[in-house]
């Protein structure tokens, strides 16, 4: 049988002080225009990372694209969410099931080291583990031998030789090869295995860029990348490195981008939605990102579970003016949600049935509290929290009074000064109230939205939902025959959501960004809204 190349071409992803505050300016003399500077450090914005940079255990925007810079895997993703053949020579299957990988051979470590087939697979074991507790481990659950219960070899995975190596999976995917170009299926170097806690604070990677120095890495301040010399992909930088600081809020990081002091900022705060394109009036952005951003209320907290739970959530998604809220509040950057994927993604849909409980009825859902009171009485205040670093204030509060007004019942958001101290709280189960919550794909699939978020198993299953029903339904639709059919099967998974609502949605997120063009030029955003760091050219 003749072997199709599935994915590939069959398919066509801050809490800083003032002293960091200050540091952050970009390292070229002078503004204006002028030739492009190789050697000039671009400086942009970003978040403490949750966790150690370990690939196969960062799962938050913060840290991802750190790692995204760090390493390259066997795809990447274009712009346009396309996946690109990066260490992977090929990737065939002929039955979506058994994938043959040949490699590049002349991709290498930061520290010399060759990357071979096991630099894959024995990275992939490793981060499949349930020892090793690692965030990421769900991406590996589908390849034979995978066991979430104890610790257990991945046994569809056999080297053929240093530059090939085979991928069994237990039931068909045919969105696997795109799933590839995601962070926690990177490689890794021996030397992560002497010492992985040593690793997490100083990574050493294969891609674009590699840390500046042992010290590169000033916890909730910044980092600073080079751009690694030796690297023969497609994301060949156009600069000297990047420097990432993490803001304690949006507002500081959006100043010192007016005073030059910041070249790109990819998250305008909404202070200034109103005002960025007239202060950036050619170096500006608002295009659709495969971003979607909801509120959830946690099963484990007293009201918020069983019927009464369900009648709960149905009265407060209904209670919310969506449109209201992205006009006033948003000012056209974020469009009213439909489902609880993103638009940008091949296979999304608007006309899926059980979505009007996403449409404000003031009426409807002050029946279904009242029907959920006489259950259990509800006199707590309703809270969401919130991480006050990430410019969620001013919708939090829209949201909460849209609540409040339609509901009767006190509603008031709960700021926690970092998103790493909110993720702390969802992560282990700490939280009091409901939570805002979001979602940047990894790859560009409608499961990525589904499984990642309220699957069974899955790291950032924080409302914990639990659908023996829904998962069987991911599950059918991931071992669809095409990724037309799964979409399908996708799409009665998110009916059951709308009957449920583990997560609420709210709206879809552009992303909107500026940059300093008197500093830098050729500053393009991709699909999942993170800029393409390594086109971005410094001037001189």
């Amino acid at each position: 049988m003749i072997k199709k190349r599935a994915g590939l071409a069959a398919l066509a992803v801050l809490g800083a002080t003032a002293l960091a505050l200050t540091a952050c300016s970009s390292n070229n003399s002078g503004g204006g225009s002028g030739s492009s500077n190789a050697s000039g450090i671009v400086t942009t914005n970003g978040s403490e990372p949750q966790n150690p940079l370990i690939p196969s255990n960062t799962t938050e925007t913060g840290g991802g694209k750190i790692i995204d810079s760090l390493f390259e895997g066997l795809v990447s993703y274009d712009a346009d969410g396309k996946p690109v053949n990066e260490v992977a020579k090929s990737i065939e299957t002929d039955d979506s099931k058994t994938f043959d990988i040949t490699l590049n051979t002349n991709y290498t470590f930061t520290d010399g080291e060759k990357v071979t087939a096991e630099s894959f697979t024995k990275a992939w074991d490793w981060a499949a583990q349930k020892s090793n507790a690692q965030g990421a481990s769900y991406f590996f659950e589908n390849i034979e031998g995978y066991n979430a219960e104890k610790d257990s070899k991945l046994t569809g995975l056999k080297v053929v030789d240093d530059d090939e190596f085979t991928v069994t999976l237990k039931s068909a995917q045919s969105d696997f090869p795109l799933s590839l170009g995601y962070s926690a299926f990177v490689p890794l170097p021996s030397s992560f295995y002497d010492d992985t806690k040593a690793f997490g604070e100083n990574p050493i990677g294969n891609g674009p860029y590699k840390l500046d120095g042992a010290d590169a890495w000033t916890h909730n301040q910044s980092i600073k990348l080079v751009t690694n010399e030796d690297y023969v992909g497609k994301r060949k930088p156009k600069n000297g490195g990047l420097t990432i600081t993490f803001y304690a809020s949006q507002d500081t990081a959006y100043s010192d981008a007016q005073g030059g002091n910041l070249d790109v900022l990819d998250a305008v705060p909404d202070a200034a939605f109103a005002t960025y394109k007239s202060d950036f009036p050619d170096s500006n952005v608002n295009q659709p990102a495969a971003i979607f951003q909801a509120i959830y209320l946690p099963y484990y907290l007293d009201h918020w579970k069983g019927e009464e739970g369900k009648l709960r959530r149905e009265a407060v998604s209904m209670a919310i003016n969506r449109e209201q809220i992205t006009d006033k509040i948003f000012d056209g950057t974020r469009t009213p949600a439909k489902d609880f994927t993103s638009p940008v993604i091949d296979g999304w849909s608007d006309d899926l049935d059980g979505a009007d409980v996403l449409e404000y009825n003031e009426s409807e859902a002050k029946k279904l509290w009242a029907e959920a009171d006489e259950i259990s009485k509800y006199d707590d205040t309703l809270t969401i929290t919130y991480n006050a670093d990430g410019g969620h204030e001013a919708w939090v509060t829209a949201v909460t009074n849209s609540i409040s007004n339609t509901l009767g019942i006190k509603a008031e958001g709960n700021a926690i000064p970092t998103f790493q101290e909110a993720l702390d709280l969802q992560t282990n189960d700490k939280l009091t109230g409901g939570s805002r919550t979001g979602w940047q794909a990894d790859y560009p699939s409608l499961y990525n939205f589904l499984g990642p978020t309220m699957g069974e198993g899955s790291s950032n299953n924080y409302s914990r939902y639990d659908s023996k029903e829904y998962n069987d339904l991911l599950a059918e639709g991931r071992s669809a025959a095409t990724v037309e059919e799964g979409n399908k099967i996708f799409d009665q998974a998110q009916e059951l959501l709308f009957e449920d609502l583990p997560e609420i949605p709210l709206w879809y997120s552009n992303v909107t960004g500026v940059w300093n063009a008197d500093n830098v030029s050729n500053v393009e955003f991709g699909w999942n809204s993170v800029p393409l760091y390594y086109d971005i050219e410094v001037k001189n």
